[in-house]
């Protein structure tokens, strides 16, 4: 069974909350019924009342063993008390403890589907008496007593009674202390014969948020450390142990739920510091405009988290200070005055305030924000023209031109679809010769010319225009008549161009009309009925020449015969164009087309078709096939008939000719063999025309040799000897060009090679130092190996002899190292072209040097040892011996040793 334990509970205002618990199945239920039963758990339940501003109530839970009922409390005493669906119990008024109070108050839970019946007791007992179980008295520390377990014997199943129910405990936030503040004392009964120890466990104790709460392990006195924040959390849940000093549990954990007490600490806070919203102007009061959201961290449960709204100003205040009121619980902004105009007031601006405490500006916290309520514009306002009158003009024959731009005034938001304007012609226009488009930038009206106008026909024109919005005008508006504009259009008569009638004009003549023969008059008329022109023609296309028109009255006639078969007639038709232009200023001028379809005449002779064939030696059989062509049209053409002429014997004696259709015929070899050849083989054509016309045709026949499939086997020879004139003129052309080409080689390379050998000749082989340079198809050693200068292979006397010859190896005849007078320095080898003077050069700088040897110096060789084949060589200019030798065999040494042969052989000469 359960037991009830009374527990204080903080109330403002006096009230208590009665929750009803509903006893576990009793152990005999449980084995006979096996079906839960719920009932209210306690017989009395205890309440000291007290006129201190925080009296105690007892919370009791009911528990319905997860069945989900749903019950209805009554109290006994309803004058007295009232009790809620939540199972909050409110006292109606106070109760002075020296009196008597209204005891017990009997409160019933009914199941509102199966209308069973629960009832507890209420007992009001005054502060000062026995403790209740479980608890001390109020009026001194809180006491929680583990409860005990006892079993009743009477009863044949051990009835074990339940554990008390804690109620929980109420501490205010952010307290002041002083720390750390006592909340309640925890004892058991066991501690009256032996020690224990008391401990807490759960967040807030021994878990994160940890030493929030403490416990003396001697006294049980439960404290709290710290000020606490029911934002940051709302409810600690603690279980409370008490073993003895060895750590044996004497008694079962107890649940202590502490509750953090909400108190006003925390301003309401708007969600924007800035909202935007808008109402169409003209809106009705009532319209909802938007909603204002504040949040506030305090319990909403409480007055300290239930906020008001309300609106402390608006800006303008026209035409009414309150044209907006918001409702105080949903911040739902609404108008409250009819008025709104846009043209007028387009923006209003709200400072909008909140406040907790249930609005109470005493005790409340407050915060504000700023509502922008833009007005919206709505089509309220028509388009008015700025005048009742526009005036334009136009040039008659001209389109796409602007007449007059019609203005209009429009009070609602440019560039909006209550604002843009739409012009219609409503009057004056039968033919729709004008539109009016809108001009997106300025709204105005653009009557534009879309058809050409005549002035002839039409010189003004008086137009009615409406203007409308694209949107219809608003309902709750109305006008007594539809804004309109009277536009008035001058038309200007302008110098029009002469125009041809009938364009194009169409005439049927025969071909080979002779010339000047007249053909028709073809002339124009000038539209400008109100000006006296005259009108002059010319021929603006003409493409045979053929065709001649007066300049004063039009009359065409031939310039040449005309002929069908013309490439400038298609479809049998010739198209001739003439300008007609006349006198006003400035001139105008118009075309005309005439189209002459020509007849055909019988005018052109047959001939015949291919004028080339092939033929074999030998026909077996073998024919030509052949086609004549006329260019006129039947019955001026075919059929045709065929002829060889009878005064070429030859013709007639080797060939003959079959006609197979109206316009091909078959030519075949009469003899059984013919020599290969070209003949030219005159064939009769006659067409069938009323004055029939012949003509004689050569067919070019060649006649081959062929092989057993009828193709000629000579065709190479036939086709060269049967090459035209031009052909071999082009031949010629093709040698003679090759022949010139060839020519101007040759001359090239003899010029090249004679600029060789001059070349050559400015330098003797036998001194060019050059030619000690040997190159080989190899790439060399490296860079090291190409690292050279050919400069002074080229010039040798400009190197230092120190970098010619190490010190110490020295020819006897070569200039001293010793410091030497300085003398005229020979030139640096001048342009080869100028090979005489770079002699003379050269010449003057050795007879100016003294230091260069003489050529008959002697010279110092290095010994080549006794027995050497050699003769001497200064015999060969010894005297002595000169004339007892024979030189006669240097002249076969070659032109360089031709000079000393001269010298040595021969005569005394």
């Amino acid at each position: 069974v359960c037991m009830l334990l009374a527990t204080p509970h903080v109330l403002n205002p006096l009230f208590m909350r009665l929750s009803l618990c509903q006893l576990l199945r009793t152990a005999s239920e449980m084995i006979v019924k096996k079906e839960h039963v719920p009932y209210l758990s306690n017989e009395h339940t205890h309440i000291q009342p007290n006129k201190i501003p925080l009296p105690f109530c007892p919370p009791v839970k009911f528990i319905d063993c997860d069945r989900g009922v749903q019950v209805r409390f009554q109290c006994s005493k309803p004058a007295d008390f009232r009790v809620e669906m939540d199972g909050v119990v409110h006292a109606l008024h106070s109760f002075n403890p020296t009196t008597a109070l209204p005891s017990p108050v009997v409160i019933t839970a009914q199941d509102e589907t199966t209308k069973e019946r629960w009832q507890t007791e209420v007992r009001l007992t005054p502060p000062k008496g026995r403790s209740l179980p479980g608890a001390s008295a109020p009026d001194g520390p809180l006491e929680i007593v583990f409860p005990r377990r006892h079993a009743d014997s009477g009863s044949a199943l051990s009835r074990v009674k339940r554990d008390w129910v804690i109620p929980p405990i109420n501490v205010p936030e952010n307290a002041r202390g002083p720390f750390p503040q006592l909340l309640v004392t925890i004892r058991s009964d066991h501690d009256k014969h032996r020690s224990l120890r008391y401990s807490v466990t759960g967040p807030g104790a021994d878990q994160p948020p940890t030493g929030i709460f403490f416990i003396n392990p001697v006294s049980g006195e439960l404290s709290v450390s710290q000020p606490l924040d029911r934002e940051h959390i709302p409810n600690f849940h603690l279980r409370a142990h008490a073993v003895d000093l060895n750590g044996n549990q004497v008694e079962n954990p107890i649940d202590i739920v502490i509750n953090v007490i909400d108190m006003n600490d925390n301003r309401p806070e708007f969600v924007h510091q800035m909202w935007n919203g808008t109402v169409p102007e003209g809106s009705k009061p009532g319209t909802s405009v938007m909603t204002v959201t504040a949040i506030d961290k305090d319990d909403p449960k409480t007055q300290n988290g239930q906020l008001r709204y309300k609106i402390l100003s608006q800006t303008p205040e026209n035409p009414n200070p309150s044209m907006f009121t918001i409702n105080n619980k949903t911040g739902n902004i609404i108008t409250m005055a009819a008025g709104l105009d846009r043209e007028k007031v387009p923006q209003y601006t709200l400072i909008i305030q909140a406040t907790d405490m249930e609005g109470t500006q005493l005790y409340g916290l407050s915060n504000t924000a700023t509502a922008v309520i833009r007005v919206t514009d709505i089509n309220d306002n028509p388009p008015e023209f700025t005048s009742d009158m526009f005036y334009g003009e136009v040039p008659e024959n001209r389109v796409n031109v602007i007449v007059a731009n019609l203005t209009v005034t429009d009070k609602d938001q440019p560039n909006t679809p209550a604002w843009n304007a739409v012009y219609k012609i409503t009057g004056g226009d039968p033919t729709g010769r004008f539109s009016v488009p809108t001009d997106p930038m300025t709204n105005e009206g653009l009557v534009t010319v879309v058809k050409p106008i005549d002035y002839e026909i039409s010189r003004t024109f008086v137009l009615t225009v409406v203007a409308a919005n694209e949107v219809p005008l608003d309902q709750n508006i109305h006008r007594s008549r539809q804004s309109t504009a009277t536009v008035s259009i001058k038309v200007i008569d302008v110098n029009e161009s002469p125009y041809f009638d009938p364009n194009p004009k169409n005439i049927r003549l025969e071909e080979g009309m002779v010339t000047d023969s007249m053909l028709t008059t073809f002339t124009a008329q000038d539209p400008d009925r109100f000006m006296q022109q005259s009108i002059r023609y010319s021929k603006l296309y003409d493409p045979a020449g053929w065709l001649r028109i007066d300049p004063g009255n039009g009359r065409v006639t031939t310039m040449a015969v005309l002929d069908r078969e013309s490439p400038y007639v298609s479809n049998n038709m010739y198209n001739a164009t003439f300008l007609a232009t006349d006198n006003g200023s400035p001139p105008a001028s118009g075309t005309g087309t005439l189209q002459i379809f020509l007849l055909d005449i019988n005018d052109n002779a047959p001939y015949v078709f291919p004028s080339e064939a092939e033929v074999c030696e030998k026909p077996e059989p073998n024919g030509i096939n052949i086609t004549a062509v006329d260019p006129d049209l039947s019955p001026n053409a075919g059929p045709f008939a065929f002829d060889l002429p009878d005064r070429q014997p030859d013709v007639t004696r080797n060939w003959t000719i079959t006609r197979l259709s109206g316009d091909v015929a078959q030519l075949s070899l009469r003899i059984g063999f013919l020599e290969s050849g070209v003949y030219e083989i005159p064939i009769v054509i006659t067409d069938s025309g009323n004055l029939p016309m012949f003509n004689t045709s050569y067919l070019r026949v060649k006649v081959c040799q062929c092989d057993h499939n009828g193709d000629c086997t000579d065709r190479q020879h036939i086709v060269a000897a049967g090459l035209g004139t031009g052909a071999i003129i082009a031949i010629l052309l093709c040698i003679i060009v090759l022949l010139i080409l060839v020519l101007l080689f040759v001359v090239w390379m003899k010029r090249r090679d004679k600029e060789r050998q001059a070349k050559q000749l400015l330098i003797d082989p036998e001194d060019d130092v050059r030619d000690n340079i040997l190159k080989y198809d190899e790439e060399g050693g490296g860079e090291e190996d190409q690292d050279y200068d050919l400069s002074q292979l080229q010039q040798p006397d400009t190197m230092e002899p120190e970098a010619i010859k190490p010190v110490g190896i020295r020819r006897l005849d070569e200039r001293p190292l010793h410091p030497e007078p300085q003398y005229p320095v020979r030139s640096a080898a001048p342009h080869p072209g100028d090979i005489g003077d770079f002699i003379h050069e050269g010449l003057k700088a050795a007879d100016n040097d003294p230091t260069a040897p003489p050529y008959d110096s002697l010279l110092v060789f290095d010994y080549e040892g006794s027995g050497s084949t050699a003769g001497s060589l200064s015999s060969i200019n010894s005297s002595s011996s000169g004339g007892d030798q024979d030189y006669d065999y240097l002249n076969d040494w070659g032109p360089r040793f031709r000079k000393l042969a001269d010298m040595y052989g021969g005569n005394d000469e």
